[in-house]
Order: C-alpha cells, then structure tokens, then sequence
C-alpha cells in the first residue's frame, strides 16, 4: 500500500503548520476589555429595537453580539451598540452619506481595525426618534438583501 498518496505535501503541511501556530498565537493574545454601554444609550436602542416587534417584522431579531444589544436579519448582524457606539450595517452610497454626517465614521471595534460594510451613528440621529429609524429601516432593508447566514 502506498503510504505516501495520503500524507499532506511539504507545502501543505507547512502551510496548515503556519495556521495552526496563528490560531494559537491568536489565541494566546489577551481579550480585549470591552466596557459596558451607558444605560441611556441600551434604553434608546431597546426603545428603537421594540419599533420592530416580531409580528409584524419576523426577518428582525434581537440578540447580543460581543454582549452588547444588536438587530439581525436573516442571521446577519444589522446594527447594534459595541461600548459606548452604536454602529449600523448600510450599503457603501448610503454608509456614504450617514459618514459625511459630524459624528459618524467608520466602526473600528478594535482601533486601527474597521468592520467592512458597518458605520457609527452619530449623537445628532440617536437624538432623533424619526431619523434614527429611518436609518434603522434602510439598514434593515439592505441586510434582508443579503444571503442569511446558517
């Protein structure tokens, strides 16, 4: 019997070698300490999350992601809080124009690290009870768009 037809090659060895050592290493790293968000801003998300209650909204559900509040459709997360952000999924045109707004930016969880496809939701929409679920009803029209997650 040839032995040989079922090792892995060098290469392939060497490559999966390297990304078991990454796991590990990754692994090793300390986690970052992620701070509580302040009570007023989970009271206007849940506020806003209860705009779309289950019977008339079944694609939205509430979950936490990282132990924060957060909205997700079809498995995909669509907006939630992270520390003392709240930061939304929108499609690039319109992450676009809610950027260009004083306040909002790119949603880094980790400094340096952007979340492709995600923005900060500026003071000046959270403020606001209309605007805020006007953004919150793009983003959730956008993210049904998406293939669900399984």
């Amino acid at each position: 019997m040839d032995t040989g037809a079922r090792r892995l090659s060098g290469a392939r060895l060497s490559e999966t070698f390297r990304a078991t050592i990454g796991s590990m290493e990754r692994a090793s790293r300390p986690m970052p300490s992620f701070s509580k968000s302040p009570p007023e801003l989970v009271a206007r998300f849940e506020w806003l999350a209860g705009r779309f209650p289950p019977e008339r909204f079944p694609n939205v559900e509430r979950r936490k992601m990282f132990g924060y509040p957060a909205l997700f459709v079809g498995a995909n997360l669509c907006t939630g809080l992270f520390a003392s952000a709240w930061m939304i999924r929108l499609p690039d045109e319109m992450r676009t124009e809610l950027q260009a707004i004083p306040g909002s930016g790119p949603f880094e969880p980790m400094p340096g690290k952007p979340m492709r496809g995600y923005a900060l939701v500026p003071e000046s929409i959270i403020a606001d009870d209309a605007v805020l679920e006007g953004w919150v009803r793009r983003a959730i029209d956008y993210v049904a768009t998406l293939p669900p997650k399984r």
